[in-house]
């Protein structure tokens, strides 16, 4: 999308001072994490920075370093949980792999390629209902190190296997693949997902040196109901942010007046859903980094004029921090404060906890509403009952690092965590809406917020001597 759109890929190894200009759209990935910006052509060191935080990662089934195993005639996988996932959504579904991985070229380099393997190639299944009891049918709660390890096929299966003749299995194939003989392959994983590899990314299986894989839903995202009005998909926690954001980052680029003042940025982070702590996470350098680059870009030589500069910048800036949020299920309505649900199709949820588990003040909060209000789209409120727990985000993490004033929202999700996941269809073009007023509205509208010291109310003032 990003390069399509003509943003230009920065490597953070590289000085960038030479390269970014006003005007110009640019973007750099490191790990899972993504930062893309656009700097108004009247940007000036000491401007403010309009700032659209996400997440990347999801609740998912990892593969684990040594993912070799097999038991009672199945070849099966080595398997991880990654967060807070409601894994007995990912019973009786035809499961694939997705990921990245390490290949090793003709010409002695190692290349890390992308995977997604969308014919169906695991499962895990349920225990038939004769074998299990009825404590266990009342309260589905499968153990994650003995229940969750998928099967990936029959030891020593003839049925489909290729023929001397037939070649291995191909992109898109749903035949077996003959392992045969050749170079020694990785003795962690299984010879026959070695293969599967090797066929989907046209090497040789002794040429996969490692990977990163989690297992995914084969089934596509789906559009249904009455009005075709709800969208159900794996992941939207939180891709529908990160989605949003860029589409806007992306619109702003094309249609922003060259007088625009400000860098428009998008950071989209890994790991929060196991905390954020991480060398790309929330909690890492990762945003403190990337304003520090491409303020210096337009900073004076001297250090000290340039970290003064960097230090105006960043109480002149904003940052919406973007995850999904609870919409009220009509099952279990009893959990939503009943003027705190929000409800599906309705507009993005401010979300807001006095406790700091959001980052959301009177301030921030007002900024939404009223970029909301001039956008001419809705608004929902969620704060969590007081004897509920209440998640977190990447919000008080970064506002905490970095000082930046914060609000944190989301479009309203039902089944957040589960495999998948369902938001409305109206909500995704609010949140777009949302965020493109906020790139191109923000800097004009704190101008006209004088939120300075507080001024003393008249029954305080001091008397006179």
């Amino acid at each position: 999308m990003l390069l399509d759109a003509g943003f230009v890929e920065l490597a953070e190894t590289d000085a960038w001072r030479p390269l970014v200009k006003p005007g110009g759209g640019y973007f750099f990935v490191r790990g899972g994490s993504l930062v893309a910006f656009f700097v108004g052509g009247a940007f000036e060191a000491g401007n403010g920075f309009n700032i659209v935080g996400a997440h990347t990662d999801s609740p998912v089934i990892k593969l684990k370093p040594c993912s070799k195993k097999s038991a009672h005639g199945c070849i099966q996988i080595n398997v991880e949980t990654y967060g807070g996932g409601l894994w007995h959504t990912w019973f009786d579904r035809e499961l694939s792999l997705a990921g990245s991985v390490i290949v090793k070229e003709d010409d002695g380099t190692f290349v890390k390629k992308l995977i997604h393997i969308q014919r169906p190639l695991l499962r895990i299944p349920n225990l038939c209902i004769h074998l299990t009891s009825a404590d266990e049918r009342g309260k589905f709660a499968p153990n994650k190190e003995t229940h969750l390890q998928p099967i990936l096929g029959l030891v020593n299966e003839a049925v489909n296997k290729p023929s001397a003749e037939t070649p291995s299995a191909t992109n898109g194939s749903a035949g077996a693949v003959d392992v045969g003989d050749g170079p020694p392959l990785d003795d962690r994983h299984a010879p026959e997902l070695l293969h599967v590899l090797a066929a989907e990314l046209d090497c040789t299986p002794s040429a996969i040196m490692d990977f990163e894989l989690t297992l995914c839903d084969t089934q596509p995202s789906s559009i249904w109901g009455l009005r075709s009005e709800l969208l159900s998909a794996p992941r939207l926690d939180n891709q529908i942010s990160c989605f949003t954001a860029l589409r806007a980052l992306i619109a702003q680029k094309a249609d922003a007046p060259t007088s625009a003042p400000d860098v428009c940025m998008v950071a989209c982070f890994d790991h929060e859903e196991v905390g954020s702590d991480s060398s790309t996470g929330a909690g890492g350098p990762v945003m403190a980094e990337s304003m520090q680059r491409v303020s210096s870009c337009f900073s004076p030589d001297e250090p000290h004029a340039a970290a003064e500069r960097l230090l105006v910048s960043t109480r002149r800036s904003f940052l919406m921090s973007a995850d999904t949020a609870h919409a009220v299920h009509p099952n279990y309505a009893e959990r939503h404060q009943s003027n705190h649900a929000p409800k599906l199709n309705q507009g993005t949820v401010i979300k807001t906890n006095d406790n700091q588990r959001y980052a959301t003040n009177g301030d921030t909060g007002f900024v939404v509403r009223e970029l909301a209000r001039r956008a001419g789209i809705g608004i929902q409120e969620f704060m969590v009952k007081n004897d509920c727990p209440c998640g977190s985000t990447i919000g008080p993490i970064i506002s905490s690092n970095t000082g930046l004033r914060t609000v944190d929202l989301g479009v309203g999700c039902w089944s957040m965590h589960s495999i998948r996941e369902t938001i409305g269809v109206a909500d995704v073009d609010n949140s777009f809406v949302l965020f493109r007023t906020f790139f191109a509205a923000f800097a004009e509208l704190d101008k006209k917020c004088v939120f300075g010291p507080p001024k003393v109310c008249p029954p305080c003032k001091p008397k006179s001597s």
